[in-house]
């Protein structure tokens, strides 16, 4: 057998998963705030901030589902394409409300070397870091996941993806 390219080793997330696999990181992130207990509103968080674009869907279902009504997003661009780069903040959110990031919840869709994540945390470093998914190269820079998959598997999100024909692995005759 030939070996796979990194991208051949996919995992396909549909929008039902992404669904439910947010709602448990919002469930596991519930009373977890430096303000809350489980049950109280928002969960003890002051806020939720979206690393876009990945983390916008996973932060509007955490924020929905634990009743934080102030959203904001950070734009990190680590990625041309499928390839990395250095790490740069495009836009910052609200710096009032940000502070030292106390309270907050930032929200993203996968930690994979870290280095997004690395960034943002050196500028708030009191914020809570959690993701959907982590690879463990990135993982020592999340607080909260839910599920980990292996370093050289790529994630595919429903937002990525469109709807068509796809040969079978192995063999068409």
């Amino acid at each position: 057998m030939t070996e796979r390219l990194p991208h051949e080793k996919g995992f396909h997330v549909s929008w039902d998963q992404i669904h439910r696999d947010s709602r448990a990181l919002a469930w596991r992130l519930d009373g977890a705030g430096p303000d809350g207990n489980a049950g109280d509103k928002g969960g003890g968080w002051r806020a939720v901030v979206a690393i876009t674009r990945g983390g916008m869907a996973p932060a509007m279902i955490v924020a929905r589902e634990l009743d934080i009504r102030t959203v904001d997003t950070i734009s990190v661009k680590s990625y041309d394409h499928q390839t990395r780069s250095k790490a740069h903040v495009l836009k910052a959110p609200d710096a009032e409300m940000m502070g030292d990031g106390t309270g907050i919840l930032v929200v993203d869709d996968l930690v994979d070397s870290g280095k997004t994540l690395e960034l943002v945390r050196e500028m708030y470093p009191n914020a809570h870091f959690a993701t959907v998914y982590a690879k463990p190269k990135g993982r020592p820079q999340v607080d909260t996941y839910i599920t980990e998959v292996s370093q050289d598997t790529w994630i595919f999100f429903p937002w990525d993806m469109a709807m068509q024909y796809v040969p079978p692995y192995r063999g068409t005759d």
